[in-house]
Parts: C-alpha cells; structure tokens; sequence
C-alpha cells in the first residue's frame, strides 16, 4: 500500500475555527464496518475531516471511529447535517442534538442544513435561526448550508445574525457554476464540493486522463487537485483503503493554468446527484 499522505492543510472558517481542505465523505457508506473502517483508514492516512449526514445513517460509526482512533478530539473535524423533514426552529434544535447523542462527541464542529427543501422559505429561516443557537450555546462551532442556489442564499443572508460559513455543492469540471463561485468569494463562504469525483463517472475522460497521465496520478487525483488549485474543499468518499489513501496524495504536484482552464471548459456535464438546487422553490 502506498504511504500515508501527509495532513492537509486547514482554512479558517470563523474565528477560532479552521477546517482541513480535505475529508472523508461517508454518503453511502454502510452502517456498521464499513463505515468504521473507511473513517479509521482515513484518520491513520492522516485526514482530519470527516463529512456525514442525519441521511447517511452513519453518524454513530463516525464518531466510534473518531474515539478509537485515539487522536485528541480537538484534531479531527466533523461534519454533519440537517435533513429537510428536519426543517424549522424546533425540529432542527432536536435533531442537532440528536445528532450530537448518535455521534457520541461533546460537540459537532460544522454544522449544515443538508437541502433547501422545506414547506416554505420561512421554514428555511426558522431552521437557520435554531443552527444560530445551536451555536451560541456550544452545541456546534460553525454552521452553514449544503445544496443552497444563489437565490436560497440571497434569502437567507439578510436575516442572518451569524452568516454561513460554507455551502456545500455538487462540485466538479463537469458541475461548476462561475456565478456561484463569485457570489461565495464575495460574500466570504467557502464552497465544499461533494461527489468531487463524479463518482467515478468521468474517470475515463479524455481530458481527465491526459492530465493524469502527464502527472503521472490518477484521474481521481486529478479532478481533487482542481478543486484545491481553485480553493475549494474537497470531501471525496470511499470505503476502499487504497483509494482511500490514494485520495489524500494531492499535495505534493499542482495542474498549471492551461491544465485547470481545460479542466474548467468541461463544465455543463451532467450531474450526478438526483436533485438540481437551482429547481427547488
């Protein structure tokens, strides 16, 4: 097996809370083992960020594997997230701290509303306003959203006390929205790409494969290393040791300009999620 890749490197979120650029997402990853193993490989290959979700019905196995894994609690972020039957002030406040109990940790470090999908844009601003307290009382330390469109977030910036952090995205060469990436960079969030990878679906592009193979990486490798080259977070999953560990090896080469600017022509690909933010009322 190839060796363990160094730490990734952390960007601040808010103060006093850093986030490393790269993680573990544990979508799809079963319950139980599986679960376990994949986020204990991740931790010895030197992640410190693991992704999960309400949905996922993992978060129990994530936080097993972060306390066995030994690593002082302070070093190992975790993310999870607020399903959309979940929504509004009262259910969200239980189903954070819900969450909290599954994860067996003393707190959650960022938290998300997972999808938009709400009865009513109030829902979605009573769900932000319990995620506020839940900060303020020490439950979680930074929060944000997932799946949000330009115009979910134009909605719920103004009745913000505490702003997003991060929005969490379909992100890829192939799913990528310039518009997006300005609004985040002008109003200070983060953009997070999940299935960062396509999963696995566009391994075999052209364009993809002679960028590998000048590198000499793999196509996995290389579609991370254009989220990092364009800053953003990079949570790919797997439950595979090898690739696992092969995922985290991203540091040590960069794409030049000409790379990433063919890489970005790609955009207006297929999505490989099931649901299109920009069609949700």
């Amino acid at each position: 097996m190839a060796p363990a890749a160094p730490v990734a490197p952390r960007v601040r979120l808010a103060p006093g809370v850093e986030i490393p650029v790269l993680g573990l997402g544990v979508f799809h990853a079963a319950p139980g083992p599986t679960t376990r193993e994949a986020v204990g490989w991740a931790l010895e290959a030197g992640y410190r960020h693991i992704d999960t979700a309400t949905y996922y019905e993992n978060e129990a196995d994530v936080g097993a594997a972060v306390r066995e894994s030994g690593l002082p609690r302070e070093e190992v972020f975790v993310t999870t997230k607020l399903w959309h039957t979940d929504h509004g002030y009262d259910r969200a406040r239980r189903a954070a701290r819900a969450s909290l109990e599954r994860l067996g940790l003393d707190y959650i470090d960022l938290y998300l509303i997972h999808w938009p999908r709400a009865r009513s844009s109030q829902e979605r601003l009573d769900s932000w306003r319990a995620l506020e307290e839940l900060q303020r009382d020490g439950t979680v330390r930074a929060i944000g959203v997932s799946n949000y469109s330009i115009r979910h977030l134009e909605e719920l910036l103004p009745h913000a006390r505490i702003p997003p952090v991060l929005d969490q995205v379909e992100l890829h060469p192939f799913v990528f929205d310039p518009e997006l990436v300005a609004f985040a960079e002008t109003h200070g969030l983060r953009l997070e790409a999940w299935a960062p990878l396509t999963r696995g679906s566009q391994f075999a592009h052209p364009t993809v494969r002679s960028i590998a193979a000048a590198h000499r990486r793999t196509p996995a490798q290389v579609l991370l290393r254009w989220g990092i080259e364009h800053g953003f977070l990079e949570i790919p999953k797997s439950v595979h040791r090898e690739r696992i560990v092969e995922n985290a090896q991203i540091f040590d080469f960069s794409l030049s300009p000409g790379e990433v600017g063919s890489l970005d022509a790609l955009r207006g690909g297929a999505r490989v999620g099931a649901w299109n933010p920009t069609e949700i009322p």
